[in-house]
């Protein structure tokens, strides 16, 4: 199986939710990367932190400190995300998706400087 390389894949080709898949799996490691730089615990107390920071609620609030930052492109990705069919519903949970869909597209797009941006922009507290 060939992986796909950041910065050679034409994102504009893949679906919102399989941006999404890849842009929930780049915000996670993300999270847990900043939690383990802020302090040395336990596997279990990082594993619930993590949890609340990668709930829907959580990635819809942050969605919300990162739309005046976003370039046209990448509003674009989001709203591919925001209003893909997904089984579940909620605002939170299409945020959220939205979220992950634009991870996921600057990511796979090579753009992991901004994704870096935009994650510390959005746990900015």
């Amino acid at each position: 199986m060939e992986l796909l390389q950041p910065g050679h894949v034409n994102v504009r080709t893949l679906s919102p939710l399989a941006l999404a898949f890849v842009g929930d799996g780049v915000y996670e490691l993300m999270v847990r990367e900043q939690l383990v730089a802020e302090a040395n615990r336990p596997a279990g107390v990082l594993h619930k932190r993590a949890v609340e920071l990668v709930r829907a609620e959580a990635q819809s609030a942050a969605m919300e400190r990162l739309l005046p930052l976003l370039d046209e492109e990448e509003a674009g990705a989001y709203r591919r995300g925001r209003n893909a069919h997904t089984a579940r519903t909620g605002d939170d949970y299409h945020r959220a998706t939205g979220l992950e869909a634009l991870f996921g597209y600057l990511y796979l797009s090579g753009r992991i400087d901004r994704v870096r941006e935009l994650f510390a922009a959005a746990t900015r507290s």
